[in-house]
């Protein structure tokens, strides 16, 4: 948990919280888009946005599944529970990119404030 920590801690405007059951929740610009918990089996369990593709591809890869709650809610959140730390790239990669899809969902006026996506 604490890799997970450091590295959402690291990308820009991150806040961080404690909800949810002990969740670590990350979010920029007010919003969620990670979250970091202990599963049933004690094993760490990771949730992230993806886009609608990413989404049906790790949806049928092991070691992911449909994030529990949210999408069963129409959400394309999806969670990593039972996968190796040799997978740590490939979980920074969702990461980010549920960074990304979330920060390009606020105002415009939010991301040119915290100077997000300006191009």
């Amino acid at each position: 948990m604490d890799e997970f920590n450091h590295y959402c801690k690291a990308l820009p405007h991150t806040t961080h919280v404690v909800q949810w059951g002990n969740s670590e929740v990350w979010k920029v610009g007010g919003k969620v888009f990670a979250i970091g918990s202990i599963s049933k089996d004690g094993h760490p369990a990771f949730t992230f946005k993806t886009s609608e593709q990413n989404y049906y591809f790790l949806e049928e890869k092991p070691g992911y599944r449909p994030a529990p709650y949210l999408a069963s809610r129409g959400m394309k959140w999806i969670q990593q529970y039972n996968c190796d730390s040799n997978e740590d790239e490939e979980l920074e990669y969702y990461l980010s990119a549920s960074f990304k899809l979330v920060s390009l969902g606020l105002t415009k006026k939010m991301q040119k404030e915290l100077g997000l996506n300006q191009s």
